[in-house]
């Protein structure tokens, strides 16, 4: 989170597919070293629009061109910021904020601040509770300046001491336990040009089961194809290492030429289908144009991969047959527009469209559906799995078709 822009829509969409997955969350908020808002106006608008109780475990001593150190509320600790140092200087050991060191290190009056907002705090947020926080109905909250590497730390080391274990993981057949013996995952992000010299393209798999091998045969249940990964990574901000064995839990990165969809499950032979990922309905449409007629390949190649990693969603309308892109927000065309021409050489212009939402439209009735699809042609599109969506320009299109249509079923996300 910004600590000058607040809550965005990506964070909001984040929140709700970590509400759907009961997930875990941590708040970091950014930026502490430059002007922006108020810290208690920034939990306001986080419990507001996220949906979520939060509980700030660290507190900043002022913000900006003032900005002087965060206090570990969870630790009992005072880190002191140094804006020309990447990293902290100086750790102040106390059992209480009221303690003389504290005035000492950042003067009498961001202490007395310091220990005012400390005790609204314990007045006005709840207790931190491990178990809400597992429940993902409790958000601990820290504060700092990433750039800085600085409170990042705190988050960390909290995080090791709270984060949950592997749990279950829920598939169409059962429940996968993590204590199994056999392995399986599932693909849940797939990230093209890791590497511009080599074009590479990584898809993550996340280990629900078992132990993960280097080398072991695993099947692709989509497929129905027995693959064998003789280089996965794992990766720690800018380093990768190849792995031998990850477990339950783990991230392994593994080498994708196209074999690979968000969603695709691998084990050592069970068929399992583990749920997809949600798909949200867009709020910003846009069509796509190519600028440079010798570069058409290298767009479709760069759209299919960008759109393939969840970057945003493409959809060809029946009508005339464009391509459009959906995304929830404004910055999303940008950085499509700027992977296209720096990482396929590809360019790109767009072209604005009023729409009010996208939705999935399905029903058990072909002939209900048919009849849908002719009388709201010019609204139809297909989605890259080839499902049929409805672009409504309208609330009152969109309520109309509800009504008129009683027998289609509107879905406003999909799953992979």
């Amino acid at each position: 989170v910004d600590v000058a822009k607040g809550v965005e829509m990506q964070t909001r969409k984040l929140m709700e597919v970590c509400r759907m997955r009961n997930t875990p969350v941590i708040i970091f908020v950014n930026k502490l070293d430059r002007e922006g808002r108020d810290p208690f106006d920034i939990l306001d608008e986080l419990e507001s629009e996220l949906k979520i109780s939060v509980r700030p475990l660290s507190w900043p001593i002022n913000i900006g061109a003032k900005f002087k150190g965060v206090y570990n509320i969870y630790e009992k600790t005072l880190d002191l910021f140094k804006p020309d140092k990447q990293k902290v200087q100086e750790r102040v050991e106390i059992t209480d904020v009221n303690d003389p060191r504290v005035d000492e290190a950042v003067g009498d009056v961001d202490a007395a601040k310091l220990r005012e907002d400390l005790e609204l705090i314990e007045g006005v947020y709840p207790d931190f509770d491990v178990q809400q926080y597992l429940d993902g109905r409790l958000a601990p909250v820290f504060f700092g300046s990433a750039l800085n590497t600085f409170g990042v730390k705190e988050l960390l080391d909290c995080f090791v001491k709270i984060a949950p274990y592997p749990r279950p993981t829920v598939a169409e057949e059962r429940e996968i336990r993590p204590e199994e013996n056999a392995f399986s995952g599932f693909v849940f992000k797939i990230h093209a040009n890791m590497d511009p010299n080599h074009r590479s393209c990584i898809a993550f798999v996340k280990v629900c089961s078992g132990k993960f091998e280097r080398n072991a045969p695993y099947k692709n249940i989509r497929t129905d194809k027995v693959m064998r990964f003789a280089a996965p990574t794992a990766f720690m901000a800018q380093k990768k290492s190849v792995v031998d064995e990850a477990y339950p839990g783990d991230i392994v990165g593994i080498p994708d030429t196209g074999n690979f969809k968000i969603g695709d499950t691998l084990t050592e032979g069970e068929n399992l289908h583990f749920r997809g990922l949600p798909s949200f309905s867009p709020e910003m449409f846009k069509y796509i144009e190519n600028t440079d007629p010798m570069k058409s390949k290298q767009l479709e190649k760069g759209i299919r991969q960008l759109m393939d990693e969840g970057v945003a969603q493409m959809f060809v309308n029946q009508f005339n047959g464009r391509k459009l892109i959906g995304t929830v927000g404004q910055l999303q065309f940008e950085v499509i527009q700027y992977r296209l021409l720096h990482e396929y050489g590809a360019q790109c212009r767009w072209e604005p469209i009023s729409l009010y939402k996208a939705c999935w439209v399905e029903s058990d009735d072909p002939a209900a559906l048919d009849a849908f699809k002719k009388r709201k042609y010019q609204y139809m599109a297909l989605d890259s799995e080839g499902r049929d969506v409805f672009l409504a320009d309208s609330n009152y299109v969109l309520q109309m078709a509800q009504n008129d249509f009683p027998a289609i079923r509107f879905h406003f996300s999909s799953e992979f």
